[in-house]
């Protein structure tokens, strides 16, 4: 077996043309700058890049598969030269068994698969073009046909407020939407983590993954996994998820849950933590309070151990290089002429190197990181938490 980095939820700003895909992404967030920056600057081997469900994404992949840049691995997948790419679809549900808006991802092993997706995503939705656009049809029959299709079905970021299965889309169960037998994994998103997941027993039968969901090139791998596989195409992923014959998820990397946006309860207008259960602002009597990700699953809450049966891989508390200070546009530049990648410089570029190419409270701070003694200011309420210096 060999170790892998992924990284599974990646947008699509904009097309070849400059056409509009996800509206909030990154003008320069086409397929192909992902690609390369995924492996030449974040040292990814495996990415998953969602809204390729649209057509003009899909001519675009055609025409570097013509020219041989991308090759259709047998197994499912495509090559990249070392890195390969799973195709993918994020999605809204929102039918008469929600109580609010779902974010779902389904991979495809092959571009004819993900064609013949778009092509029956497209009299069930008002603009086949663009990213995470609601699908009229109950969650259940979107799983029955991303199954006939030979694909991955993953309920996306589970617990951010907006727009997610546990935030507002079920009130107590995913039963309530899903088919619990099609599910293949569960994405946590930026705010929890595996130990704040494992709280939840009907979670207890899934494997987590921890992914971006970027919405820039800066932003890929701001969370990552790393993964067992024998070789690099979807059936060893779809093998990894399923944990078959040594194939697996070795690690999640993660921010830590108190740096995710949404991880404390907060009043939006005055931006003060308010305790679980609170209607009004404490501080300013204001009723717009979002709810955070700890709170919601204390409300869900039904067992105190971790999954029983389901060997669960270490989550790692992984800080991006852009949330350290100090690590500015120019320093990273820096770093990745020395080092390469990424990846290199979090995981494996000892201190003194760093010392010696950065200053050195930013090389500590990157060395504190990898050992998790860090401190933060908790984030909530829509604006993330971030590294407290002493």
């Amino acid at each position: 077996m060999k170790s892998y980095y992924a990284d599974l939820h990646i947008h699509i700003g904009r097309t070849a043309t400059g056409k509009p895909v996800k509206i909030t992404g990154s003008k320069n967030l086409t397929f192909t700058n992902i690609i390369h920056h995924a492996k030449n600057q974040k040292g990814l081997d495996i990415i998953g890049i969602i809204d390729c469900h649209s057509p003009e994404v899909i001519t675009e992949i055609e025409a570097l598969l013509q020219e041989g840049e991308l090759q259709e691995h047998e197994d499912g997948g495509l090559l990249f030269d070392d890195m390969m790419i799973i195709l993918g679809s994020e999605l809204e549900i929102y039918d008469q068994y929600c109580h609010g808006p779902i974010h779902v991802l389904s991979f495809f092993p092959t571009l004819s698969h993900m064609k013949d997706f778009s092509n029956w995503l497209s009299v069930l939705m008002k603009n086949i073009q663009l990213s995470s656009q609601r699908v009229y049809i109950e969650g259940r029959m979107l799983q029955q046909k991303v199954k006939e299709l030979e694909g991955l079905f993953i309920p996306a970021h589970v617990f951010t407020p907006f727009k997610s299965l546990y935030g507002k889309g079920v009130k107590h169960s995913l039963k309530e939407v899903f088919d619990p037998h099609s599910i293949d994994a569960i994405e946590l998103g930026l705010s929890a983590n595996t130990e704040m997941a494992d709280r939840i027993a009907e979670l207890h039968d899934y494997p987590f993954i921890t992914n971006s969901d970027a919405h820039s090139l800066a932003k890929i791998a701001r969370e990552y996994q790393k993964i067992s596989l024998q070789e690099l195409s979807f059936k060893e992923l779809t093998m990894a998820l399923q944990q078959m014959d040594g194939r697996a998820v070795e690690a999640n990397y993660g921010l830590d849950p108190l740096l995710g946006k949404y991880h404390e309860t907060v009043c939006v207008q005055c931006g003060v933590a308010q305790p679980q259960g609170t209607v009004l602002c404490s501080n300013c009597a204001s009723k717009k309070i979002i709810k955070g990700v700890k709170n919601r699953i204390q409300e869900l809450a039904n067992v105190t151990s971790m999954a029983q049966g389901r060997k669960r891989p270490p989550y790692i508390h992984q800080i991006p290089l852009e949330f350290i200070p100090g690590i500015g546009v120019k320093t990273l530049e820096k770093l990745l002429l020395h080092y390469g990648t990424e990846m290199a410089i979090i995981h494996d570029v000892p201190l003194a190197s760093l010392q010696q190419v950065i200053p050195e409270q930013a090389a500590l701070l990157i060395e504190q990181a990898r050992s998790g003694s860090l401190q933060f200011d908790v984030g909530g309420g829509g604006r993330y938490g971030r590294i407290r210096i002493d």
